[in-house]
């Protein structure tokens, strides 16, 4: 079995949510978001160690939950930085030197299956890189700076992405490295690794496995845990 560690990153603000406390932090049915999130992979058999980034105001309240809920996989809780793309890369510089592969996820993403770790994983083995993803259901269009319509892309071809992003840790490492050279600023971990022109294959997500980031989520996490539970 390849050695894994998990990069969670849980680092942002309530902005979209429009709280004053962090989204990872709020309650989803009586515990935090990021909890929840943390114990898929306590869980999963096929990751030995994980690493959270959060924010330096927080720290201390991690490794407090880390401690209270008996999360004993955790080797590290980093701060973050400026950009996502800045915390992932000081997570990374967290990973063990024996790390085969590295899952990067997102802190507020809680319904993460191990199926989808495990084939995760196998695949970031093989091809060197891979997302999980979702074929769209939208129609979505291509639009100016004047919200008109100028494109629309074929839908059979779009996948909307999500986490975890997944890759043989050398080559994710290298990849964020020569970003940070170039000053490039990607959307994602995916982006960091096609800019270095490495190949990174979609396979297939979850529709539940969604990020929670409204208020609109709450709503839906609190009934997918309500259905996990009867």
């Amino acid at each position: 079995m390849s050695i894994s560690t998990a990069v969670i990153v849980a680092a942002g603000k309530g902005r979209r949510m429009g709280t004053e406390i962090s989204k990872q932090f709020l309650p989803l049915c009586g515990k935090e978001i990021l909890a929840h999130t943390v114990e898929k992979f306590e869980k999963a058999a096929c990751i030995r160690d994980i690493i959270l980034v959060t924010g330096g105001d927080a720290l201390q309240d991690v490794w407090q939950m880390a401690q209270e809920y008996g999360w004993k996989k955790i080797i590290s809780v980093t701060e973050g930085g400026k950009e996502r793309q800045d915390s992932v890369f000081l997570g990374l510089q967290q990973v063990p030197q024996d790390t085969e592969i590295v899952l990067i996820h997102d802190g507020v993403r809680p319904f993460v299956t191990e199926e989808i770790l495990e084939r995760s994983i196998a695949a970031a083995k093989e091809t060197g890189g891979c997302v999980a993803g979702v074929p769209a259901k939208d129609t979505i269009k291509v639009c100016d700076a004047e919200g008109f319509a100028i494109a629309t892309p074929d839908r059979s071809t779009l996948r909307q992405i999500q986490t975890p992003q997944t890759f043989r840790r050398k080559e994710i490492l290298a990849a964020y490295e020569k970003a940070k050279a170039d000053g490039f600023l990607g959307t994602d971990d995916a982006s960091v690794a096609e800019h270095s022109g490495f190949p990174v294959r979609v396979i297939m997500g979850s529709y539940r496995n969604i990020k929670i980031t409204t208020k609109e989520d709450l709503l839906i996490g609190a009934a997918f845990l309500k259905e996990e539970t009867e």
